[in-house]
């Protein structure tokens, strides 16, 4: 199943760190508040929308310098659950996101390749 073809993912934000510092949280454009959410892959980026709020987070794909995974982020710990952390620019700083989706690791693999090809350009 191509997850990325699928218009919404159920997914939880954790948070948006400074300089990959958990104390470190980037407060602006909504990004403080954590939550559980639908996330998606639009045309210009990946926007996630909160529960019971209006306005999704945008992260562009122009933005994005890199992905990785751990198991814990800005300071919160799933229980040893992969957590997504996409790595992108804004107002001069370097930014890391992390998403938990609640999805096979094979399909959060697939959403990683994804990224990947979005942001280092391959086919």
């Amino acid at each position: 199943m191509d997850y990325m073809q699928k218009s919404i993912m159920h997914s939880a934000y954790l948070g948006t760190e400074i300089d990959e510092k958990w104390w470190r949280r980037y407060k602006k454009q909504g990004f403080f508040m954590r939550g559980n959410g639908e996330f998606r892959a639009e045309e210009n980026g990946l926007s996630f929308r909160r529960a019971l709020t209006k306005d999704p987070l945008l992260i562009p794909y122009d933005k994005m310098t890199g992905l990785s995974f751990g198991k814990w982020h800005s300071g919160r710990w799933l229980l040893g659950a992969p957590i997504l952390k996409i790595k992108w620019t804004e107002d001069g700083k370097n930014l890391c996101s992390g998403f938990y989706f609640k999805m096979p690791e094979n399909a959060v693999q697939e959403i990683a390749r994804h990224l990947q090809n979005k942001i280092y350009g391959a086919a």
